[in-house]
């Protein structure tokens, strides 16, 4: 039989506590990312964090996805040249369509033609076939008639152009008669003007704007000076340029065929061997009663005198 455990005296027992174990344990990974929030969010929240804060987080029930740009869509390339030739000469020309028909050294030239010029810039292609569609379907006037500064210009429309968009021309413009003085010095047949170079050119257009030969400015002229000079004039135009060979004529409606402006132009044309023909404005024909029905449109200058 087992003995039983001595029982200790209570004289020795009495000064001692009962022993008691402690059990630690160590924190876990689990409860360090549970109690990390409570600590973060103990720390004051500064005005960077909520900015940096997209919508989507600031929402209580449904998160929104963030906003994403759509990208337009790639617009698919029309192949210009690879249209027949002749229909991108049809396009060419309704674009330059708002360019007035006769070019002459304005200061509106810039507003009007200079944007419309950009489509050369394309590519070489779009650059040869423009360029001659444009120049070759413009009249060019030789000498500049703006009523202002640039009737002055001792540098024309003409020599401003490049050699390869002279080339191009194939219709030229000789204005005369704006007045019965002596032109501006500018009004010369040098190789800077670039005639020569104007290869295309078969008709020389001649419009007489006045003509200071008339009776009604007997007293007001020196005779046969203008008529003189505008022959000279158109003369050396006939033979700087290459491959002339028709001259017409036109003029306003009070230019006589028969007075001695027209008559030493028509002579001047027929001595340099070219052809002779008539603009559409003023009606004239080969035939010479042409001016018989014309009604005398200014009153002579000794008229003037005695009504005054």
């Amino acid at each position: 039989m087992a003995r039983r455990p001595a029982k200790s005296s209570p004289a020795q027992g009495a000064g001692k506590r009962p022993v008691r174990t402690l059990r630690i344990t160590m924190p876990t990974t689990s409860t360090t990312a549970q109690k990390a929030p409570e600590s973060e969010s103990k720390k004051p929240v500064a005005e960077d964090d909520v900015n940096k804060l997209s919508i989507a987080d600031l929402t209580l029930d449904i998160p929104l996805r963030p906003f994403v740009r759509r990208r337009p869509a790639k617009p698919n390339p029309f192949h210009f040249l690879s249209l027949p030739s002749e229909l991108r000469i049809k396009i060419y020309t309704y674009f330059f369509n708002d360019i007035p028909p006769i070019l002459d050294l304005d200061p509106d030239n810039y507003k009007r033609i200079h944007k419309k010029l950009g489509l050369m810039r394309v590519c070489k292609q779009v650059h040869d076939e423009a360029t001659y569609a444009f120049y070759s379907s413009r009249m060019f006037r030789i000498f500049p008639t703006h009523p202002i500064r640039l009737f002055k210009s001792k540098k024309p429309l003409l020599s401003k152009l490049k050699p390869h968009q002279r080339q191009c021309i194939t219709s030229l413009e000789l204005r005369l008669g704006i007045s019965w003085n002596a032109p501006p010095k500018g009004w010369v047949v040098n190789p800077a003007l670039g005639l020569a170079d104007c290869a295309n050119v078969q008709k020389l257009n001649v419009y007489i704007d006045f003509d200071p030969s008339d009776n009604a400015w007997k007293d007001f002229r020196a005779d046969g000076f203008y008529e003189n000079f505008c022959s000279n004039l158109m003369t050396d135009i006939i033979e700087t340029l290459p491959s002339v060979s028709v001259v017409e004529f036109d003029a306003w409606s009070c230019i006589k065929k028969s007075g001695d402006m027209m008559q030493t132009l028509i002579a001047t044309a027929q001595d340099c061997g070219l052809a002779v023909e008539y603009g559409p404005e003023r009606g004239w024909t080969d035939g010479v009663d042409d001016d018989e029905d014309d009604k005398k449109l200014y009153p002579s200058a000794h008229g003037i005198m005695a009504a005054a």
